[in-house]
């Protein structure tokens, strides 16, 4: 079915609202037992999810942020963790991530950043690197567009080396200038945390900055 001939319904998924697609007479649109979806409705990238996950507006709830990753291995419950609405509410998130095809090679970085109900999406091309850098690079450009360092930052990745350079206080044999401008932007701001999540576990926007990494590669 052509775009055009879609509608869409506000609907609750994984804690957040989305939007449905439906078709013209108004069913939902299903393909392989699974939903369409979209966060904003001029976003380009669109989600196919169970139909369980999806629920009616109404349930969307005051409590706990629910996580989008289902992987039930004692791996994936350390790495998560949950947060309030509230908390994730108040807060800038940044979703981050990096790609390098070749490693080093071609790469680009993905960021998704979301403040209640603005998004922005930033998806660009760094020329050779490695995953590393390209991961790093990513974490500054999201930092880098925002305004006002007195809003809380919360900031999503799942590189292990990211963390640990920036949160763990490992030392930097490489990449030296990078991670110096990195962390003299972090010092900038009131309130910022790190969460680490699992890749490619099924957390919907950690996936959505990882389009937007590997789409900026295949479009340079």
């Amino acid at each position: 079915m052509a775009e055009n001939e879609l509608s869409w319904k506000r609907m609750a998924f994984k804690g957040n609202k989305v939007w449905q697609a439906l078709e013209e007479n108004g069913d939902p649109l299903v393909k392989n037992g699974k939903f369409l979806i979209k966060y904003q409705l001029n976003q380009d990238y669109e989600y196919w999810i169970n139909k369980k996950s999806l629920l009616p507006l109404s349930e969307l709830k005051k409590g706990e942020y629910k996580k989008s990753g289902k992987s039930k291995k004692t791996a994936s419950k350390k790495e998560y963790k949950d947060y309030d609405t509230a908390e994730l509410g108040a807060a800038i998130c940044l979703y981050t991530d990096g790609a390098s095809s070749g490693n080093p090679g071609p790469s680009g970085i993905g960021v998704l950043l979301r403040f209640k109900n603005h998004e922005k999406e930033i998806s660009k091309y760094i020329g050779n690197a490695t995953n590393n850098i390209a991961e790093l690079k990513a974490i500054e450009a999201g930092l880098s567009i925002l305004t006002n360092n007195e809003i809380p930052v919360i900031i999503f990745t799942d590189s292990s080396y990211a963390l640990g350079i920036l949160v763990r206080g490992w030392k930097a044999s490489k990449n030296v200038s990078l991670v110096e401008r990195i962390r003299e932007k972090v010092s900038e701001f009131k309130k910022i945390k790190f969460i680490k999540v699992k890749g490619h576990d099924g957390m919907l926007e950690n996936e959505r900055a990882d389009y937007l990494a590997t789409s900026a590669i295949k479009n340079r």
